[in-house]
């Protein structure tokens, strides 16, 4: 008896593993598109996708840690907001204010590892220290570093924390690292990227999720760079109110956000993302965001996918702002870099 229940237990598992993604069909993207108003889907991954590689995909706990956290470790002002005089602009791109920054509007791919929470903070964290030093730092930063050396930072391509990211930035500081073998900065990220071939099909598909890597404590990029001496810092990690966000990326630059996805939002392509009304949960995600707008009437941020430029809209999507949508208003974070 326990013989068969294990086999069935593998046997099901096996199913799950395998089971198609039935919401990058076809039919259910024309579906979505019959019903959205704001938005157009489109194909983004192999219909033959399954649904167990779009899962391994979204690996931010940022949402849940944030229901969690009291408003007194929000940020809810900055001297730098003074400054400001309170003049948002109704429409903000952080590619555009500040153009000599060219990793703002840099669309990375984590591969088939759940390392979405560390591309997001490590990727605000080097356009902050770009804007912070007008330019003279203008480098990407390792997520390889942050997923694989930060252990209190989560579980690597298993997902993790964006907040504990910033702490990590703070007490232990990050090396730079640039893309799957760029040999650029200290620590370039080691994951394989999800591209397509020639034929149009995934180069990741039928592999198996990313196994953890060792954490390394050296640079096997440019080796002319010290590994210690090439550590960035920040000078804290917080929290933002929905008031604050705005104000915090006119002072400081790109932070971290973090939502929840529904079975549709893989197949965004283009307009502002509204969740369809029979929307399933899949799980949580981390993204830039660089900016904010207006189209048709619809307020949305603008954000900075790491599923590399074949994705959505080369790689950037919009979501509604105001209305919380898929918890986004109330789970971004971020930190001021520190410059010598």
């Amino acid at each position: 008896m326990t013989r068969l229940c294990i086999l069935l237990s593998v046997i099901l598992f096996s199913v799950y593993q395998t089971e198609q993604a039935y919401f990058l069909e076809k039919d259910y993207i024309d579906q979505i598109n019959a019903q959205a108003t704001t938005w157009k889907a489109g194909i983004n991954f192999d219909p033959k996708t399954t649904k167990e590689a779009i899962l391994q995909l979204l690996g931010s706990k940022g949402v849940e840690l944030a229901k969690k956290t009291k408003l007194s470790e929000f940020k809810t002002h900055d001297d730098a907001y003074n400054e400001l005089n309170d003049r948002i602009p109704p429409k903000f791109d952080a590619r555009k204010k500040w153009r000599n920054c060219r990793t703002i509007g840099k669309v990375r791919d984590q591969g088939k590892c759940g390392s979405c929470w560390a591309f997001g903070t490590s990727s605000a964290f080097a356009d902050r220290l770009c804007i912070a030093t007008d330019g003279e730092f203008n480098e990407l930063l390792s997520p390889e570093e942050l997923a694989f050396c930060c252990h209190r930072c989560g579980f690597g391509c298993h997902g993790g924390y964006p907040i504990k990211a910033w702490e990590y930035f703070k007490k232990n500081g990050l090396v730079t690292g640039g893309d799957y073998q760029s040999d650029e900065g200290c620590q370039p990220y080691r994951v394989e990227p999800c591209l397509k071939d020639e034929y149009g099909n995934s180069t990741c598909s039928g592999k198996p999720m990313e196994k953890n890597h060792r954490c390394t404590r050296m640079c096997y990029g440019n080796q002319d760079l010290d590994f210690k001496e090439d550590h960035r810092f920040t000078r804290d990690a917080y929290y933002l109110t929905y008031g604050t966000i705005q104000k915090d990326v006119l002072a400081y630059g790109p932070i971290e956000a973090s939502f929840e996805v529904y079975d549709d939002f893989p197949s965004y392509k283009s307009g502002v993302y509204i969740k369809s009304e029979n929307a399933s949960y899949l799980g949580g995600h981390a993204v830039k965001l660089i900016g904010w707008g207006e189209e048709y009437g619809v307020p949305y941020w603008l954000l900075v996918n790491s599923w590399n430029e074949d994705w959505g809209d080369n790689g950037l999507f919009k979501i509604r702002r105001g209305t919380n949508e898929c918890e986004i208003d109330n789970s971004t974070t971020g930190g001021v870099p520190v410059v010598y």
